[in-house]
């Protein structure tokens, strides 16, 4: 699928959220509600959506999954400001997924993107960049040393976070705490790009990151 037919869809998904605010009914007193079933169609069809745009392991995905879940006016539109906020990271050319970056064919080396983006004057597309290649490094570190990725709630497997997956692979001595420590580090680094605290970190902050992250991974292999 293309860009273009990514913010297309994605377009798409906020004009049913649009839709769906049209059926508001109830009062203030008793409790606003929207069409339940129009609700529902729009929640499915917008996390199938981010789950296959981004991964079931990003903020989008995980965010609307928790905060867009009744339908009510407020989730509705709570759901429809996640997409666009993602609308703009599309259109911007952040879409920083491993899963993205494959299909467009960019580089093939992520890191080697991410200092790209860094020298081009773009420290907050780079630091998601390379903290998505963080992430990847250490689900497949912990599959190859037997650590589970999954915790199993309510009946049902659910991916472990990436400081999770920090802390097991420390338990079992693939690296050391020190490690933990930077890896801790670059994975706030990363979430404060992907929530748009831009202010609460520097340029020169993403370049050590880079290439402390370059050392870590050659060093913690595969």
């Amino acid at each position: 699928m293309q860009l273009e037919d990514l913010i297309q869809r994605i377009d798409q998904l906020i004009q049913k959220a649009d839709e769906v605010l049209q059926t508001v009914e109830g009062n203030l007193y008793d409790g606003l509600s929207v069409d339940s079933e129009s609700f529902y169609a729009f929640r499915s069809a917008s996390l199938s959506f981010l789950a296959m745009t981004f991964g079931k392991d990003h903020t989008h995905y995980d965010e609307f999954n928790s905060k867009a879940s009744s339908e009510t006016p407020y989730h509705t539109q709570i759901g429809c400001s996640i997409l666009s906020v993602a609308r703009e990271e599309l259109a911007g050319g952040w879409l920083a997924t491993t899963k993205g970056l494959i299909s467009a064919e960019i580089f093939s080396d992520f890191l080697e993107m991410a200092q790209h983006l860094l020298d081009e004057g773009y420290k907050d597309p780079a630091a998601v960049m390379a903290g998505s290649v963080l992430e990847e490094h250490l689900r497949q570190l912990c599959q190859k040393h037997d650590i589970s990725t999954e915790i199993t709630r309510q009946g049902r497997p659910k991916s472990k976070k990436a400081d999770a997956l920090n802390a097991d692979l420390t338990k079992k001595q693939v690296y050391n705490r020190l490690d933990q420590k930077n890896v801790t580090a670059w994975l706030d680094l990363r979430n404060k790009a992907a929530h748009g605290k831009y202010q609460e970190y520097t340029e020169k902050q993403v370049s050590l990151m880079l290439q402390s992250l370059s050392d870590f991974m050659v060093r913690v292999t595969l």
